[in-house]
């Protein structure tokens, strides 16, 4: 079953790294209940990552620990 995914009214916050002059910036939604929403903060209206909270939790500690450093 595909539903439709409803974010009307997700609450989005701009990553508190983004430096405000257009460059790369991610947007979180975490209050839709199940689903932490990522999106582009330069193209609202354009595509959506869900994840569930324990996936976005694991991914934020994988941060946090350096796992993804280049």
């Amino acid at each position: 079953m595909n539903q439709e995914l409803d974010l009307s009214r997700a609450r989005w916050f701009k990553s508190s790294l983004s430096n405000g002059q257009g460059g790369n910036c991610v947007e979180v939604a975490s209050n839709v209940p199940g689903i932490v929403g990522v999106r582009d903060s330069k193209d609202k209206d354009g595509p959506v990552l869900t994840f569930t909270p324990e996936e976005w939790h694991a991914f934020a500690a994988g941060i946090r620990d350096g796992q993804f450093d280049l």
